[in-house]
Parts: structure tokens; C-alpha cells; sequence
């Protein structure tokens, strides 16, 4: 698979970066070897570019995976840290679990947030220039649905990589239009800013028109790479196709695997968690329990650690 260059980074990566989030405890589950032999045969297949993060309980996948490959990897991963000390103890207890000494991206983990984001975690942004300085991190980030906070991460010389949501329907986007993610997204790039794109298949709504999905992404102007969760063999295949420029036949594309939900088991209590947790508003109480507007579900599982009965699952 080709390389590209994310931003002024120096970081030489996939377009397709593999999103190791579903895999993992907050989606599909799968067993460790089964997500460690998925993962080595995207690496034998040209991926070197993989996104995670310290919520996504993914790390033992990648340090098993990992463990021996020569090639070049690329390691995107992020925090919802605050605090200097908070930021700095999910960075290197990251470090230690993927057994390694650095990242090459290091990410505020802000999709909600708004531009009050670098003022409301200064430290924890300060510690990831520190970090940066040291040699821990290569580049600093945001990752992000908000199209306000991309435009003013543009402007910022302490951001390196912008990482936001992003597909054609225009879903999930916080604070403004599809076009205006967009123009945002252009905003940050004619900055130099590396750009990763998230969501280009809107959690799974646009699963039937992958192609057509990815390419709008694709052809943004400045948008580096996309980060796509792939939990089976199949899926990979297809992918690669796609961002090989391979042809594949509409048939072979109906293959894909539909209908991924958001599940909510008989235990949950009606707590609310999950309501404040969720970046995309499709998540409500009703008669005393938590219920989904598939319409709106962006299947990021993000709701899943804050619930305290473990009472919902991405399936």
C-alpha cells in the first residue's frame, strides 16, 4: 500500500489506518489471538497506520500483534485526561502496555468538547508538548466532531494532527454542516496540519455504499488517511481493495456484514450515563431504561464504560 505524509509530521502512513476499537471490550470482544492474527495481516499487507485509545481497552491486541514485525508501525492513540498528571499517566501506562517507548501520535480525546477544549485542558495539553519535546510523542493531536474545533486547531501551532468525523450524510457532526467540516477540514491542511479522518462510513449507515463513502472522504483535500474498524478477515479484504484502487464488483461489495446495533441488555437500570456519554444524541430514557435511535447511533461505543451495569454492547 502506498504512503503519504500526514501533514508537516514527517509521519509517513496508510491511507487506510486500521481503527482498532471494535475489536476490542466495547464492541465485537474478540479474543485476543483472533484480533492479534487480523491486525499482522493487515501489517503484511501494507497497513502501518493503527488508531486506539487508553478508553478502548485495545492495547493487548496491538502489543501481541506487534510483538516481532520488523516493519515501520505508526500508533495513533488519545486520552480524555485533563490534568497534566492524569495526561502523563495515560501516555506511558500506554507505553508500557504496547511494550514500546514511543508514540507517533498522541491525541486530546475531545469528541464533544467545544473550543473551550485547550483552555478547560491546558495541562494535559501541556504535557503532551512536554512529552513531544522528550521525544515520547512525535506529534500532538485532537481528535474531535466538532467543526469549531477543527477550524481553531488549524490556527494553533501547538496542534500537529486534527482527527475528526467526517462522511457524506453529514452524520455525527457537532456544531455545524457536512460542508462546513469540509471547509474546516481544508482550513486545517493549508496549515499543515496532518488530518486523519473518523466515521466516513457513519457508524455503519453507509455500509452499503462503501466505495462511494470512502471516496468522498478521500477526495477532501488534505484528509491523509481514514481510520476504518475491521473486526474479521473479510472485511479487511474488501477495505484494501477499495483503497488499492482495486475494481470490485457491486456483488462483491454486498458481501460486506450489515446491521451492527447498539444493544441495551434487561439490566440496565436508567441510570442516564449513557445519555451524557453519547456524542451524537441517540441515547434517551424510556419507561425507566435506556433506549437507542438507531437513525442516530454512530456505533462508537463510547457509552459503554460509563454504564455501570454493563448493560449495553455493540453487536
Amino acid at each position: 500500500m502506498e504512503k503519504v505524509i500526514l501533514g508537516k509530521t514527517g509521519i509517513k502512513v496508510s491511507p487506510l489506518c486500521f481503527g482498532v476499537l471494535p475489536m476490542g471490550p466495547l464492541q465485537k470482544n474478540l479474543p485476543i489471538p483472533v484480533g492479534k492474527k487480523l491486525i499482522r495481516q493487515s501489517l503484511e499487507q501494507g497497513i502501518n497506520f493503527f488508531d486506539t485509545a487508553e478508553s478502548y481497552q485495545t492495547y493487548p491486541y496491538l502489543k501481541e500483534a506487534l510483538a516481532g514485525f520488523s516493519g515501520e508501525t505508526v500508533l495513533s492513540s488519545k486520552s480524555t485526561a485533563t490534568t497534566y498528571e492524569k495526561m502523563e499517566r495515560a501516555v506511558y501506562e500506554g507505553l508500557t502496555a504496547l511494550g514500546r517507548s514511543y508514540f507517533d501520535i498522541f491525541h486530546l480525546h475531545a469528541a464533544r468538547v467545544t473550543t473551550t477544549v485547550f483552555e478547560d485542558r491546558a495541562g494535559a495539553l501541556k504535557c503532551l508538548k512536554d512529552l513531544k519535546k522528550k521525544g515520547v510523542i512525535r506529534a500532538v493531536g485532537v481528535a474531535t466532531h466538532s467543526v469549531d474545533v477543527v477550524a481553531l486547531a488549524a490556527e494553533r501551532e501547538d496542534i500537529d494532527v486534527v482527527f475528526p468525523l467526517i462522511n457524506k450524510m453529514g452524520l455525527g457532526i457537532i456544531g455545524g454542516t457536512r460542508d462546513e467540516m469540509v471547509q474546516a477540514i481544508t482550513k486545517a491542511h493549508t496549515a499543515g496540519k496532518g488530518v486523519m479522518a473518523m466515521k466516513a462510513l457513519a457508524g455503519g449507515h453507509l455500509i452499503g455504499e462503501l466505495k462511494e463513502a470512502f471516496d468522498f472522504v478521500r477526495n477532501i483535500s488534505g484528509v491523509n488517511a481514514i481510520a476504518v474498524g475491521m473486526v474479521d478477515a473479510r472485511e479487511l479484504e474488501i477495505n484494501l481493495k477499495l483503497f488499492n484502487h482495486e475494481e470490485i464488483t457491486r456483488e462483491y461489495l454486498t458481501k460486506v456484514k450489515t446491521g451492527k446495533k447498539l444493544l441495551v441488555s434487561v439490566f440496565c437500570k436508567g441510570c442516564g450515563a449513557c445519555i451524557n456519554a453519547c456524542p451524537n444524541g441517540a441515547l434517551s430514557l424510556n419507561k425507566g431504561k435506556a433506549k437507542v435511535n438507531h437513525e442516530l447511533c454512530l456505533l462508537c461505543g463510547y457509552c459503554n464504560p460509563v454504564c455501570p451495569e454493563f448493560a449495553l454492547r455493540v453487536i
